[in-house]
């Protein structure tokens, strides 16, 4: 493993986004369709503004079941609310050119577990402890499992 190598080596390219102005309803689709825990929030011109975490999700869905009155009243909520209400305003970026390494020191220091990745303002990657768990571990050979 080469921590100096760029983050574009190892970041995911391939995007599930969504709006601001999108419902919980699509937020919750997306985190249920795909497997992914995270989800950048971006404009029409694809610049970032939030992002919203499965976790995030998880707890906006259990405030809201707890002041709820019934499945109709929740259903509005869900058919009302959108990611902008429900999201991490201005994530922490980084750019294709950043290491491996500071991404690696920027999840041991904080309590995230993805950050986009931008190009001249405009996402074009995320980054998440996955990838790079997956980047740390894809050479290793386990001698006992290859029996």
């Amino acid at each position: 493993m080469n921590p100096s190598n760029p983050i574009s080596t190892i970041m995911s390219t391939e995007l599930i986004t969504v709006k601001p102005t999108d419902k919980l309803t699509a937020i919750e689709e997306k985190f249920k369709t795909y497997p992914i825990h995270h989800l950048p929030v971006v404009t029409e011109d694809y610049s970032i503004v939030g992002i919203i975490s499965k976790i995030d999700m998880l707890h906006i869905a259990r405030i809201i079941e707890q002041d709820a009155s019934g499945t109709t009243y929740i259903e509005k909520v869900y058919q009302s609310w959108t990611a902008e209400r429900i999201m991490t305003p201005r994530p922490l970026l980084l750019d294709p050119d950043d290491t491996i390494g500071l991404v690696a020191d920027i999840f041991l220091q904080n309590k995230f577990h993805a950050i986009p990745v931008v190009d001249d303002k405009k996402l074009v990657g995320i980054v998440t402890s996955h990838d790079l768990l997956r980047y740390a571990y894809e050479k290793i050979t386990f001698p006992e499992l290859e029996e």
